[in-house]
């Protein structure tokens, strides 16, 4: 696969600090609107607007510490990319309820364990690793601007009462023409500042129709708090708690699937040569999810959630440079802290600020667009389930499928098409997962003898003895690539804790192929992905040792497909072996 051209700066390169000013800022102001508005939504909803302003400072200030703290990645929290945190919309209905049955602190006390559900989910997130597919992944990105659409069309028609008829749609068509032309026309440069570029264009027209709230802004004080101080925790765990936690424990577990498929979908755009993903940045991305869901429920806040926007700004603005998801989390935090800054970016009219959106979301259903088409590339049968998956979160999220029961079963939970499409696919890849055989030992070559057996009795019960020689010496090739370089029990450089490393290898039979997955626990060290090694194999052979570059060669003949996928705690390699030869797959 030929490099990204249209990527100026990997998540890794570094930039003037002027330009990660500017970037980061553009990138905070996308966020700040939602963590304004769905705050007031739903407190204004559950008639509780006393907490209100300390809702909207503990969002700010909770997604601004965690997308710095994404981007810095300290230890095992955080991706260590460009990433950006908003306030959550499928907690909305969750939230209100919650407000309206136990207020304030009944709320933080369920967004505190929400968050430590994301947090419990990260460390075991290889448990799910054939359910989080590219298909579901992508699925719930393509689903994700379906559900915002609604509630950003809306606001194009929301402009105040005695403004000009043409007020509203002259101010979203220029900022789209601008935005959408500086990066479709403009040169390279021009192009990091589109979307800012659309915002200023259409406040100036909004101005000029007299629809921007410039009272709001000089009524703001410059610096301050919010008075008073957060809600505080209810520790009384009565009835309204154990009725609500199912629903925030789940709307977790859905928000995990998302995270998870925007850190995928980060990493694809992130680096100018397609690399394997690695599960480890996604461990901590959803670990981080966890924390800031944490510090929003002290602060006084909703829950919070990994927004989707990078993504689509990195593939306009051609920039993936962390430095800018953190001086993103910086200016966050800044705002909260400066009314008169969020005053100034609130007064921005709906109309300007969902024209931006909209382009944004345009090319995030791209990119979840990709994922899908990946994920069919390697397994045919998987269109079906993004089909039914996707086409299932349209019809319940416009209420064309059985409304009134969606409406209120399980309290309105599947009443979200991103929801409920994602849990159909997830569902329906569980299904399509075939029968395995399994082998329990050790990452060790003396192993091989009794792996060898067990390959021969799955192969004869499979009808697969043509690939019984292919899959044996597949199988100790990579039983050797997850050994080196430290060797096993009594050779050179040995390795007492590495040789004890738990293996658990399995194998199906999957359209006439022979699938090989081998689970190993870590090593307790950063490794180069298999994956990636074997991929650049052609251009950095003699960067490898001799020894080492021979079975890369020899694994990439024998397998059709080789993918790799790292977390702190398990290594998964899965190997794909078919008679003839190798269709040349490296995912």
């Amino acid at each position: 696969m030929r490099p990204d051209q249209s990527l100026r700066y990997e998540a890794a390169d570094s930039l003037r600090p002027l330009v990660s000013i500017g970037l980061g800022t553009q990138l905070a102001l996308l966020s700040v609107h939602s963590a304004v508005l769905l705050p007031t939504i739903v407190f204004g909803a559950a008639n509780a607007g006393d907490s209100l302003l300390w809702a909207i400072f503990g969002g700010m200030l909770a997604c601004g510490v965690i997308t710095a703290v994404q981007a810095v990645q300290p230890g095992r929290l955080g991706s260590g990319y460009q990433m950006l945190h908003g306030c959550s919309a499928p907690f909305i209905a969750v939230c209100v309820a919650a407000l309206a049955q136990g207020g304030a602190p009944l709320l933080a006390t369920l967004v505190f364990v929400s968050g430590m559900v994301h947090v419990a989910l990260s460390r075991h997130l290889a448990l799910l690793h054939r359910v989080f597919t590219p298909i579901v992944t992508g699925t719930v990105i393509m689903l994700l601007p379906v559900t915002i659409m609604p509630i950003v069309l809306g606001m194009l028609n929301e402009v105040p009462a005695g403004a000009p008829a043409a007020a509203g749609p002259l101010s979203a068509c220029v900022t789209i023409a601008v935005a959408a032309g500086i990066h479709l026309k403009g040169p390279p440069r021009l192009r990091l500042w589109a979307p800012v570029a659309g915002l200023a264009a259409g406040s100036l027209v909004a101005a000029f129709f007299g629809i921007y709230d410039f009272g709001g802004v000089a009524g703001a004080a410059w610096v301050g708090l919010p008075a008073g101080r957060p809600p505080g925790l209810d520790l009384g765990f009565g009835p309204a708690f154990w009725a609500l936690l199912p629903s925030f424990v789940f709307i977790a577990l859905v928000g995990t699937t998302k995270a998870v498929g925007v850190a995928v979908a980060t990493q694809r755009v992130s680096w100018r040569s397609p690399r394997a993903v690695d599960f480890r940045s996604v461990q901590g991305a959803v670990a981080a999810e966890g924390g800031g869901n944490i510090l929003a429920s002290l602060a006084g806040g909703i829950p919070n959630t990994l927004h989707p926007t990078p993504v689509a700004t990195i593939e306009t603005t051609g920039v993936a440079s962390r430095s800018v998801g953190f001086v993103a989390g910086l200016a966050l935090v800044a705002l909260a802290c400066f009314p008169k800054l969020v005053a100034v970016i609130i007064a921005i009219p709906d109309a300007v600020v969902a024209a931006v959106i909209i382009v944004t979301l345009c090319t995030l259903f791209v990119v979840g667009m990709r994922e899908v088409v990946a994920g069919i590339r390697n397994n045919p049968r998987s269109g079906l389930i993004a089909g039914l998956a996707i086409w299932t979160g349209i019809a319940i999220e416009f209420d064309v499928v059985f409304p009134d029961f969606f409406t209120n079963f399980a309290g309105g939970l599947l009443n979200n098409g991103m929801t409920t499409g994602g849990i159909l696919a997830i569902l329906l890849v569980g299904l399509t997962i075939p029968r395995v055989a399994r082998f329990r030992g050790r990452v060790d070559v003396r192993e091989l003898p009794q792996i060898n057996e067990f390959i021969r009795r799955f192969a004869r019960r499979s009808g697969l003895e043509a690939l019984i020689g292919r899959m044996e010496a597949a199988a100790e090739e990579t039983l050797l690539m997850l050994v080196e370089p430290h060797g096993t029990e009594g050779g050179e450089g040995d390795d007492p804790d590495r040789s004890r490393r738990a293996l658990l290898l399995t194998a199906s039979h999957e359209r006439g192929h022979a699938v090989m997955r081998f689970k190993a626990a870590t090593a307790g060290q950063e490794e180069l992905n298999l994956q990636d090694r074997l991929a650049w194999l052609g251009d950095e052979a003699g960067s490898e040792q001799e020894e080492q570059a021979i079975s890369l060669r020899l694994l990439r003949h024998l397998a059709s497909s080789v993918r790799h996928q790292q977390y702190h705690n398990v290594d998964i390699v899965t190997l794909k072996v078919a008679a003839g030869k190798p269709d040349g797959s490296r995912r």
